[in-house]
């Protein structure tokens, strides 16, 4: 195996046949605090940060981290200290945010269900901008401004009906999808909100879907969103910026999405060739900036030979690294420990009572109980959404800088599971 091909390279690789995050050896950071375990590298995490700040620079241009890929408060003060804003899809997000450190005022409320609690919150604490997803919600986001003596900065998701060709799940910007105002009713939706007190129409967004390969389907969404602008403006309601999402993929297994420095070159040269080029820029990455600077390190627990299938069951499960169950995502599955002895054909299945609860199909391991595999790729959407199933506790989560590491997260004990029941 080349370590130069693993998801998270260079800030994952083997040395002397072990695998190491940046300065530490695995298998330490496991036997330490045992498995599962998640570990992420911050150098990783502001190495893929500054591709964006790269494509940015001399721009008016502002990255908000999309939290719901990774809300852990180690994470977030990670980007919180490196200058980056927040999108954010809940009430309990914006806490997580000032808990790490970060600002309201760089906070943008996304989400299609915002409730009028949440929206009061997001007023008090002085965000940056509601995306507000339909009009109904404009019309609740008003009235509640309007209670508060406040007015609510808006800008209005647009469905811009782009297939950013990924999994159906995660596509969000197709006519048949939950997600924003449809394209052709976008003129109106703006007119209305300008016209209701309580608002201040700020921009406009757009985010067409997660894990996306090809640029091509960024430049259809910008072309479409910019002819919108030109549009909504030549009616009298200026965009001050324009939020153009994210969505930008990882390396699972070997796919290849553009570098984001990449990637934005193209964008913002055809902002500039249709004359945008001066505005106010946001975007809302997430899966690119953590996805690869995770790991979830996890124990054999038995080798089970079957028939059909020969079983390598792990103390992970689908609790813990939901996205294999959910979408059939591919995760690569290595050894702590290189070896020349041969390998058998497994299924990585975890020890929850569900057929679906497999992390890996097919993988090609020598392996025996007791032994230590990585879970690559897992730094996106997999402790964010890791759940108790079985009273399953979540896993701890160190993260290493340098030669150092940090918990950040505790393991999640039952009494921590039960905390707030109560018998009757």
């Amino acid at each position: 195996m080349n370590p130069s091909d693993l998801p998270g390279a260079p800030f994952l690789a083997y040395r002397d046949q072990h695998l190491f995050i940046e300065q530490l050896r695995l298998q330490d950071l496991a036997e330490a605090h045992g498995t599962p375990l998640f570990v992420y590298s911050k150098a990783a995490m502001l190495h893929a940060l500054g591709a964006y700040q790269r494509a940015f620079a001399g721009r008016k241009a502002k990255v908000h981290y999309a939290m719901k890929a990774n809300s852990s408060l180690g994470v977030l003060q990670v980007f919180a200290q490196a200058g980056c804003g927040f999108d954010i899809v809940s009430a309990g997000e914006l806490a997580r945010v000032q808990a790490a450190g970060g600002q309201a005022k760089d906070v943008i409320f996304s989400g299609v269900g915002k409730t009028r609690a949440e929206m009061q919150i997001g007023l008090q604490a002085g965000i940056a901008c509601f995306n507000a997803e339909s009009e109904a919600e404009l019309d609740v986001l008003n009235e509640m401004a309007l209670s508060l003596g406040k007015i609510a900065p808006v800008s209005i998701r647009v469905n811009p009906n782009v297939d950013p060709k990924t999994h159906p799940y995660i596509s969000t910007g197709l006519k048949g999808n939950k997600f924003g105002i449809a394209h052709e009713r976008t003129l109106q939706a703006y007119q209305h909100a300008a016209s209701l007190p309580g608002l201040k129409v700020t921009g406009i967004d757009c985010h067409i879907g997660s894990q996306i390969t090809t640029t091509e389907p960024y430049l259809d969404a910008l072309d479409k969103v910019l002819d919108l602008v030109e549009q909504i403006e030549s009616a009298g309601i200026p965009i001050h910026h324009l939020d153009f999402g994210g969505g930008l993929g990882i390396n699972y297994n070997g796919d290849t999405p553009p570098a984001a420095d990449d990637l934005w070159t193209r964008l913002l040269a055809r902002l500039d060739e249709r004359g945008f080029g001066d505005r106010q820029l946001m975007i809302e990455p997430g899966r690119s900036l953590v996805g690869n600077a995770g790991v979830c390190l996890t124990q054999v627990q038995f080798i089970k030979p079957g028939e059909q299938k020969n079983f390598c069951i792990i103390d992970a499960a689908m609790n813990d690294l939901p996205r294999p169950a959910m979408y059939e995502a591919f995760h690569q599955i290595v050894p702590l420990s290189l070896s020349d002895a041969a390998a058998q054909v497994y299924d990585v299945v975890g020890p929850v009572c569900e057929s679906g609860d497999w992390i890996g199909r097919d993988r090609a391991l020598n392996v025996q109980a007791g032994d230590t595999l990585a879970v690559l790729s897992a730094g996106a959407y997999c402790m964010s959404m890791a759940s108790n199933y079985n009273t399953r506790g979540r896993p701890a989560e160190v993260l290493v800088d340098a030669h150092k590491s940090h918990v950040i997260r505790a393991r999640e004990t039952v009494a921590d599971q039960m905390r707030g029941e109560n018998l009757v």
